[in-house]
C-alpha cells in the first residue's frame, strides 16, 4: 500500500488556493472553512479572507462581525466565531504563530483532531495521518476491504504514513478518494489504487466499505436554513425584533426565529439592544 501511493505523485492535485501553501494560519483557514463545505464553495471566500486577515494578529485585532462579514456565502457561521478566537488565543498564548504541537492546536477554539492533524501535516510537514472522509473510504476499500470505525481508521493510518512523506502521502490519499475512490461511483478501473485494493480484488462485495453512512437531514426548511438566512440579514445591517421571523424564512413562525436569534446571541455572534434589535456582535 505505501508503494502503491507513493508511486502516485501529487502533481494532480487540483489547483486550490491552499495546496501549496506552508503558511500555517493560511492552512489552518482553509481547514476551518472546510469543515462541512465543499472545496468549490470555499475558494473564492478563501482567497478574500485572506487578502482581508493575512495574520492571525490581523483577525484577532478585527471585531467580530467583520469575520463575520468576510464568512458570507461559507454557512456555519459558527466556525467565524470559532476561527476569531482561534486567532486571539494565538497571538495571546503564541505569540502570534499558529502552535506547531498536537495538544496546542487542539486547545484553540474550534480546532478539532481532525483540523489540528491538517495544520501540522500540511503546513509543518509532520508524518501525521489526516483521515477525512475520502482518506477513511480509500482506507476501508483498499487496505482492508471492510467498515472501519473511527478509532480503527485513525490507527490504521497513523501506521501506515511514511518517514519523512506525510505531506505527500495525505494529499495523495485525498487525491484519490475525491477523484477515484470516490462514495456513489468509484472509478477502479482509473484509480491507482486498483491492482492492490483489497475491496476490488474480491470483487467489489456488498456492502461497500467505503459508503456513505447516516446522511445530514435535508436543509431545506431546518433550522440550519433558518439560522443562515438570519446571519445573512444581519450582514446587511440590524435586525428588529418584529421582523427577525421574516429574516429566518418564517414569517409565521415567531417563536422559532426567537429560538435562532437567542442561539446567535448565545454563540457570540449576535447581540441585542434595548428594544430587542438584533446585530452582529
Amino acid at each position: 500500500m505505501r508503494r502503491a501511493v507513493g508511486a502516485v505523485a501529487p502533481a494532480s492535485l487540483r489547483p486550490l488556493p491552499w495546496r501549496a501553501t506552508r503558511d500555517p494560519w493560511a492552512v489552518l483557514v482553509s481547514e476551518v472553512m472546510l469543515q462541512q463545505t465543499q472545496a468549490r464553495r470555499v475558494v473564492a471566500p478563501f482567497v478574500a479572507f485572506m487578502a482581508r486577515f493575512p495574520t492571525p494578529a490581523r483577525c484577532a485585532e478585527a471585531p467580530l462581525a467583520e469575520v463575520v462579514l468576510a464568512w458570507a456565502g461559507l454557512g456555519y457561521n459558527r466556525r467565524a466565531a470559532h476561527l476569531h478566537g482561534a486567532a486571539r488565543s494565538i497571538v495571546a498564548d503564541h505569540g502570534g504563530v499558529v502552535p506547531d504541537r498536537l495538544d496546542d492546536l487542539e486547545a484553540l477554539p474550534g480546532v478539532g483532531s481532525y483540523t489540528a492533524r491538517a495544520v501540522l501535516a500540511f503546513a509543518y510537514e509532520r508524518d501525521v495521518a489526516v483521515v477525512d472522509v475520502n482518506v477513511a473510504r480509500v482506507l476501508a476499500r483498499a487496505v482492508v476491504g471492510a467498515p472501519l470505525g473511527t478509532v480503527a481508521v485513525q490507527t490504521l493510518a497513523d501506521a501506515l504514513v511514511p518517514d519523512g512523506r506525510g505531506w505527500r502521502w495525505n494529499q495523495t490519499l485525498m487525491e484519490i478518494g475525491a477523484t477515484s475512490c470516490t462514495g456513489r461511483a468509484p472509478r477502479c478501473a482509473d484509480c491507482p489504487l486498483g491492482r492492490c485494493c483489497a475491496w476490488a480484488g474480491a470483487g467489489r462485495p456488498e456492502p461497500d466499505p467505503g459508503r456513505p453512512g447516516r446522511r445530514q437531514s435535508p436543509f431545506e426548511g431546518s433550522d440550519r436554513q433558518g439560522r443562515g438566512r438570519l446571519v445573512s440579514a444581519l450582514r446587511r445591517g440590524p435586525v428588529p425584533a418584529a421582523a427577525l421571523a421574516a429574516a429566518c424564512g418564517w414569517p409565521q413562525d415567531g417563536p422559532r426565529a426567537e429560538r435562532m436569534a437567542c442561539a446567535l446571541v448565545a454563540d457570540g455572534l449576535a447581540r441585542r439592544g434595548r428594544t430587542g434589535t438584533l446585530r452582529l456582535a
